[in-house]
């Protein structure tokens, strides 16, 4: 029986709107692909969501992985206030499942640096029942160990646990452990799965 929803943050209950983030930066599409080929594509991404290596240790690698534009990037990633906002129905959709007994939580990919200085994004955050972010936790999706960890902190059973993610690796890692998992695309499509399980917020 499902008796908690856990959900990814970005792309489910927030936007990741890289691409007009890095638009508003002013830089134009050529740009934006070495921008990204040099930084989210880089392995220093995820050792930077995992809080392993300090700001500057991560700038310095994007800037290694194509010098000729180490001044974009800086422009980029020096400060990453509006790359991630919170959609119009997350608050909603956490308390609609409150109300109807559900337990809700998050389990998601972010650096300190997008949590600190995205805090809007993370709205919903105070109507939950708890979660774990890859910076606290040292590990990151679809790594298990922190599927395993999440479990352990809130003494959850996964078989108990619907898992709500944007990317299947994500999906296919928490249900390989018994979460139930749904590959999220649209909150209709959500809607939908929800009440295929049984869930009717």
């Amino acid at each position: 029986m499902i008796r908690n929803v856990v959900f990814d943050i970005g792309g489910v209950l927030a936007d990741f709107r890289i691409m007009e983030f890095l638009t508003e930066k002013g830089l134009d599409a050529a740009m934006i692909r070495r921008v990204l080929k040099a930084s989210v594509m880089h392995p220093y991404w995820g050792r930077f969501e995992r809080g392993e290596v300090t700001e500057e240790e991560t700038l310095q690698a994007f800037a290694a992985a194509d010098p000729e534009i180490e001044n974009e990037l800086r422009l980029a990633f020096t400060s990453l206030q509006g790359m991630l906002v919170m959609r119009d129905y997350a608050i909603p959709l956490v308390q609609q499942l409150k109300k109807a007994g559900y337990g809700v939580y998050y389990l998601s990919n972010y650096s300190k640096k997008a949590y600190d200085e995205c805090a809007e994004s993370l709205g919903f955050m105070p109507f939950m029942d708890g979660g774990l972010v890859s910076f606290r936790a040292g590990l990151t999706k679809p790594d298990p160990r922190m599927f395993r960890c999440f479990l352990d902190q809130y003494a959850l059973q996964p078989e108990e646990c619907v898992f709500v993610d944007d990317t299947p690796e994500n999906v296919e890692a928490a249900r390989g452990l018994g979460f139930t998992g749904i590959l999220f695309s649209s909150l209709e499509q959500l809607s939908g799965e929800f009440r295929s399980i049984g869930i009717a917020p």
